[in-house]
């Protein structure tokens, strides 16, 4: 007979009575969206945000969550446009630099060199090994379920252009634990780094 799971219930409404919300550690852990934009008066912002996600093949859409209308948000909306940069386990404490609320040129801040883009005006981070180009092709204002919404938002971008450095291929493959990306776990702290020995192949069923 199996042994029942002693389960520590609670409803988010009406708090989750630990130290430390629990709900990030549990999703997680997560890929982080580093994130370059232009304001209109020309000024770069970087900053990374540990709600993203690839959601589309066709079109290749990313997005990032915002809680407020912070100055990536805004920029992206104004402007049409972002970068995402892969935070890598060398950049990660200047990744963590750019965390900042300051209102400041973040690049310059976290010692981090800037990259021109391609297509679009947004700058890149040029250690990243692996930066995309988007146009944003939607901002969508969250709500709950009751309707009501929230200060925050999604800013969804269609990936146009896609830098990486040749060395994460291999035989046409990239090698995801090559890059050595950094993830967002819970806690005000935690992270994570992708390692080789983590890894396990599975076949889908037919």
């Amino acid at each position: 007979m199996t042994e029942q799971m002693s389960s520590h219930f609670y409803r988010p409404a009406e708090g989750h009575r630990l130290p430390h919300d629990p709900f990030n550690a549990i999703v997680g852990p997560r890929p982080i969206g580093w994130i370059g934009t232009l304001s209109p008066a020309g000024v770069r912002n970087l900053a990374p945000y540990s709600f993203f996600n690839a959601f589309s093949y066709t079109p290749p859409l990313i997005g990032f969550s915002s809680t407020t209308r912070k100055h990536t948000a805004r920029n992206a909306q104004l402007s049409g446009e972002f970068t995402w940069n892969l935070v890598t386990r060398p950049l990660a404490e200047q990744m963590n630099a750019t965390s900042t609320t300051a209102d400041v040129d973040e690049f310059v801040a976290s010692g981090l060199e800037a990259a021109d883009s391609v297509d679009i005006s947004a700058p890149r981070v040029a250690a990243s090994p692996v930066s995309f180009e988007c146009r944003v092709s939607d901002v969508i204002e969250l709500r709950g379920a009751d309707g009501h919404t929230s200060p925050g938002v999604l800013t969804i971008g269609e990936v146009i252009a896609v830098h990486i450095d040749e060395a994460l291929i291999r035989e046409g493959i990239y090698q995801t634990a090559l890059a050595q990306p950094v993830l967002r776990a819970g806690g005000p702290s935690a992270y994570f780094e992708a390692l080789a020995q983590g890894r396990f192949d599975l076949v889908r069923p037919r």
